[in-house]
């Protein structure tokens, strides 16, 4: 078996479409990926392949939640009562980024299900934070997850007493790294973009699962490979971009999305150039008619996508309103008439 310290990621640039902005926004998203991607990969004799049960009967024993569900498997046979009698088997534990890939050194969870408990949910017999440990335990089967960041896999493994064992487990893991950027070329501050990460996998209601949130632009995310869909929100209201994107094991997916976006201040006043009231209650609504941000104040500032927008403020029982157009990378100030 071949073992390498770190996954190393070689480089494929490729260059594609990121998405469309939500239709009301009126072009405030201009986007592109750049996939990079390479693997590498050490022999390691006969692998085994993870099986996709297991992680149902895992809820609620396991603090951190995984990021895809997988079909129920009978309970492990538990191990002899007295577990401290009688021969033991040993067993190593190794976690290979992808088949034929190589193995991870550091980072992983590793968690020991045998019996259940009484109320059902199968019992923690162990967790292990070694990037390979060897363990000594009784006969039996056993349920085992890794988790490396937000992927995981889980698996049973039988127990053979006295005999020694390597169970390698692939976990077919893959990075993500998302990056923000202006029209202008110039990088949004990171502590004003967050991004979500969806899976493809919907629910009854149409629904996708969300795995990230709120996650900071150039971190890198590892996940399980597959299609996700990612929603980088500049700010708090409308500039948003969405985009499909595959992560596939042994490689890193590296997307840049780029927002066009304005600030914008509201401010209701008597008379032009007037201070601003406060306590005003302000409605901003796009051009459909969507209520796209509501707040409270004297000066509230927004980030806008481009567009043209009606800003509604009530004040003292009385609504005025004021339609605006924003155009990317301006920063304006709107005035409301209280008249």
């Amino acid at each position: 078996m071949s073992a390498f310290r770190a996954p190393r990621w070689g480089k494929q640039t490729l260059a594609m479409p990121l998405g469309r902005a939500n239709s009301g926004w009126r072009g405030c998203l201009l986007a592109s990926i750049a996939l990079m991607a390479a693997s590498t990969s050490a022999a390691f004799g006969q692998q085994q392949g993870p099986s996709s049960f297991g992680l149902d009967l895992l809820r609620g024993a396991i603090a951190e939640d995984p990021s895809k569900s997988q079909r129920q498997a009978p309970p492990p046979t538990p191990p002899p009562a007295d577990a401290t009698a009688g021969p033991r088997g040993q067993v190593t534990l190794v976690g290979l980024v992808a088949e034929d890939g190589p193995r991870i050194e550091k980072g992983l969870v590793w968690r020991i299900f045998g019996a259940r408990n009484s109320d059902g949910k199968p019992r923690v017999t162990g967790t292990y934070r070694d990037a390979s440990p060897t363990l000594q335990l009784a006969p039996g089967e056993y349920l085992v997850n890794v988790a490396f960041g937000r992927a995981n896999v889980t698996r049973r493994i039988t127990v053979m007493p006295t005999s020694a064992a390597t169970e390698p487990f692939m976990l077919n893991v893959g990075l993500l790294r998302v990056s923000a950027m202006l029209g202008n070329n110039q990088p949004v501050p990171a502590n004003a973009v967050a991004i979500d990460v969806f899976s493809d996998d919907r629910d009854q209601f149409g629904q996708r699962q969300r795995v990230v949130t709120g996650a900071r632009p150039g971190r890198q995310i590892r996940l399980n490979s597959g299609v996700y869909h990612i929603v980088s929100t500049y700010g708090d209201a409308n500039a948003i971009v969405r985009a499909d994107l595959t992560v596939e094991p042994g490689k890193l997916t590296e997307a840049s999305v780029i927002h066009q976006a304005s600030r914008v201040t509201l401010k209701l006043v008597r008379r032009a150039g007037g201070d601003a009231i406060a306590d005003t209650q302000w409605s901003i609504i796009n051009r459909d008619g969507d209520i796209v941000k509501e707040t409270t104040g004297a000066l509230p500032s927004h980030l806008l996508a481009p567009g043209t927008y009606t800003a509604s403020a009530r004040s003292q029982g009385q609504t005025y309103r004021r339609t605006f157009a924003v155009r990317a990378g301006e920063t304006a100030q709107i005035e409301v008439m209280a008249q």
